[in-house]
């Protein structure tokens, strides 16, 4: 047994350390963008999937899309955010409709079915849209809600992903800086 008078126990020298390890957590929570959410999964390979077809049912796979630029859009029928962003969607996909090089798949996120056949039916369609039934492609792609839009490049690499509707400047930038770059072949910046 120690007995010097000034002799430093073990849990002396840890617990002013844990003590600015917590105020430095804080301080990042408190002073931090709340509201900023890491794309985790752009510059790394599109998880694949095989998804029915809305409509028909028939199987659907990603990997057959290789080789292409794939717009992805995560929607539901009882997203209002997702009613403000369909029109630039079928202005997306009307724009390249004759480019062979192009592709927009809508995965129809947490819906029955019903739903979101009559929300197309209401907003239009000119893309082809796939159920996630099970949750697991939302999963994949670490969906936080809906809308969301990736895009895939032809080597089958997301190379982009956004959070909230494509409207306005989101719009623009997503034509200009992302998939016309990609249709060219083109790296983007940043």
């Amino acid at each position: 047994m120690n007995t010097a008078p000034f002799a430093i126990k073990t849990w002396q020298v840890f617990l002013p350390l844990v003590i600015v390890c917590l105020l430095v957590v804080f301080y990042h929570g408190l002073y931090g963008n709340p509201s900023y959410i890491p794309p985790v999964i752009v510059n790394t390979p599109a998880p694949d999937f095989i998804a029915p077809e809305l409509y028909e049912g028939k199987a659907v796979r990603l990997l057959d899309y290789k080789g292409k630029v794939v717009m992805l859009n995560f929607w539901a029928s009882w997203c209002r955010e997702c009613a403000l962003e369909h029109p630039s969607l079928l202005e997306i996909n009307q724009r390249y409709a004759n480019d062979p090089r192009f592709v927009m798949l809508g995965v129809n996120y947490q819906d029955k079915e019903n739903l979101a056949k009559e929300y197309l039916e209401q907003h239009g369609n000119n893309f082809q849209h796939v159920r996630d039934f099970s949750g697991k492609i939302s999963i994949d792609y670490g969906i936080y809600g809906v809308p969301e839009t990736f895009v895939i490049d032809q080597q089958g690499m997301i190379r982009h992903k956004s959070i909230g509707p494509i409207l306005g400047e989101t719009y623009t930038n997503l034509i200009k800086e992302v998939i016309e770059p990609l249709l060219k072949g083109e790296s983007l910046n940043g």
